[in-house]
């Protein structure tokens, strides 16, 4: 059975869960995700096996006493092994106990781990490499590579100053709308980073045909296009380098648009888990330092190739 966050919260009365799932879907696109909570260990592995439709089947009319030309939707096996991700982090119990400052110190790093954990997740949505770091898994980046709908490979549009954002605006909405119109079905959200969000904000104002009113589930404004959010993919963890990244050289970053669904793009967790996990240190136990930990076992599954696309090469800098 899929799961959202929101129905992770539900399924627990551990408060402490409730608050940990509750700080994560502050982030906007960990609220939209589902996972698919269905992953039974493999022997050593957790592994999720699938399908990933990267042909669609065609249909034709016949004569009579012809028979249809055999044509089949072609897919490619693939196998998302589910990684662990998040952190620890220690309080000695001197410091908890009497050093009284303005807020709670294992509360204060549990936060501060939480938020960690979230970018990470974020960052190998987009950016993941498992021939770059065996211990993560492949991201969007990767999947879409030379797929059907990776657009603008070529000339960047040029988005960097006031004048260039009036003047090609319209050549934007364009290529966004060539990429989505790529896609099947209805697009869940389309992830970028914050300075194009700024950007996108500012070709709202001049074109009127952005949605700016809506609000979340936390009440933060939501921009839309065609009634699809845009999301803003934050920065790496513990930096403030920008997850969808910018080039250094040529000013560019991408966006990317998905599907959210257990037919498109989704998570994975193990059967019946919360998706994420908080385990706080026991105050009365003996040891003079006390660790907590944040955790995910997570990974994601790009079911079809048309359930998520991007636009590179837009220059922002």
């Amino acid at each position: 059975m899929p799961v959202t966050l929101a129905d992770a919260k539900n399924f627990t009365q551990d408060k402490l869960t409730r608050f940990v799932i509750d700080e994560f879907r502050k982030d906007h696109l960990m609220d939209l995700m589902i996972f698919d909570d269905t992953v039974t260990p493999i022997g050593e592995t957790l592994a999720y096996v699938y399908n990933r439709v990267t042909t669609q089947p065609t249909a034709s009319f016949r004569a009579l006493n012809t028979e249809y030309a055999p044509n089949e939707a072609k897919t490619t096996q693939i196998t998302a092994v589910l990684k662990q991700l998040g952190g620890s982090f220690q309080v000695d119990r001197v410091i908890q106990d009497h050093v009284k400052g303005v807020t709670d110190q294992i509360t204060f790093q549990l936060n501060q781990k939480i938020t960690a954990t979230k970018a990470l997740f974020a960052d190998t949505v987009i950016n993941g490499d498992v021939a770059s770091d065996a211990n993560s898994f492949d991201g969007l980046s990767k999947a879409l590579a030379g797929s059907s709908t990776e657009f603008n490979t070529g000339t960047a549009i040029d988005l960097s100053s006031s004048a260039s954002i009036t003047a090609n605006a319209h050549a934007f909405m364009d290529m966004l709308d060539r990429m989505l119109s790529s896609l099947d079905g209805d697009i869940s959200a389309i992830a970028v980073n914050k300075q194009l969000k700024a950007i996108i904000n500012g070709i709202a104002r001049r074109s009127g045909y952005f949605s700016t009113s809506d609000v979340d589930a936390f009440g933060k404004p939501v921009t839309k296009y065609q009634g699809i959010p845009f999301v803003e993919v934050g920065n790496k963890p513990g930096t403030a380098v920008p997850i969808i990244g910018v080039d250094g050289t040529a000013g560019t970053t991408d966006l990317y648009a998905i599907r959210i669904a257990l037919d498109g793009f989704h998570g994975i967790s193990p059967s019946g888990s919360t998706v994420v996990k908080a385990f706080l240190p026991d105050m009365k136990l003996p040891g003079a330092v006390k660790t907590g930990e944040v955790e995910m076992v997570t990974a994601i599954a790009l079911k079809a190739t048309r359930a998520a696309g991007t636009v590179r090469k837009i220059k922002i800098a």
